[in-house]
């Protein structure tokens, strides 16, 4: 999952997307709201966390305005913990509200929460046609089998869970699972589409080269 950061706080910046990294999530930091609207013109998000006082205004305000185009789920962080300051962010447009401090387990079950919550899932289990995948524990079940996968594959079979029987092209890949600062090529999506197909090919999904144009993942044919 490729995420937005708003916070002016560098410290905190880092330590929600060094932690946020460990389980292979894509980070691009904003540190204000001009920077944030930058990083929207050129990338799609999955989910936006956004911090309320910032250097150029109010991230709520923020929110309110942008709400009509942007579809992008949201949580709002913030040091605020009065109802009225949580009642004005959710009806402002976020999807939840955390205050500071966070324990970092809570934030990161959050975001699990709500980007359930608008993939209209209400567990962490996917169906992929006869197998099951459950991103948190980073496994994939088929026929009474189970595959452990790691961070990278986890998130390479998470964006493909969520455009099923979609053709994605390596840029398209490439958005989702990095972030601006990481300098990654084409190539390196080959390698990881690659293996993840290698691992999968036994538990009832295929990876689809469709040439020219990208992959698509399907259940395979039995």
């Amino acid at each position: 999952m490729r995420y937005l950061l708003v916070e002016d706080n560098l410290d905190l910046a880092e330590a929600i997307s060094n932690r946020l990294a460990l389980d292979g999530h894509a980070v691009d930091h904003a540190g204000s709201l001009a920077d944030a609207d930058d990083c929207l013109a050129v990338a799609r998000y999955d989910l936006i966390l956004l911090d309320v006082m910032l250097p150029d205004g109010d991230g709520r305000e923020f929110l309110v305005k942008r709400r009509a185009e942007l579809q992008t789920p949201v949580i709002v962080l913030t040091a605020r913990s009065r109802v009225s300051d949580r009642v004005g962010a959710l009806d402002g447009g976020a999807d939840d509200y955390v205050t500071k401090p966070f324990d970092f387990s809570e934030l990161e079950a959050r975001c699990r929460a709500v980007l359930r919550r608008r993939g209209g899932v209400a567990r962490n289990e996917i169906a992929l046609g006869a197998a099951i995948f459950d991103p948190l524990a980073g496994t994939l079940h088929h026929a009474g089998r189970t595959l452990d996968l790691r961070n990278r594959e986890i998130r390479l079979l998470e964006v493909f869970a969520r455009f099923p029987g979609q053709i994605l092209s390596k840029g398209q890949l490439m958005d989702r699972l990095f972030s601006h600062d990481v300098d990654v090529t084409e190539n390196a999506i080959e390698v990881y589409v690659g293996r993840l197909r290698r691992r999968i090919q036994d538990m009832g999904l295929r990876i689809e080269t469709v040439r020219g144009l990208g992959y698509r993942m399907e259940p395979a044919e039995t």
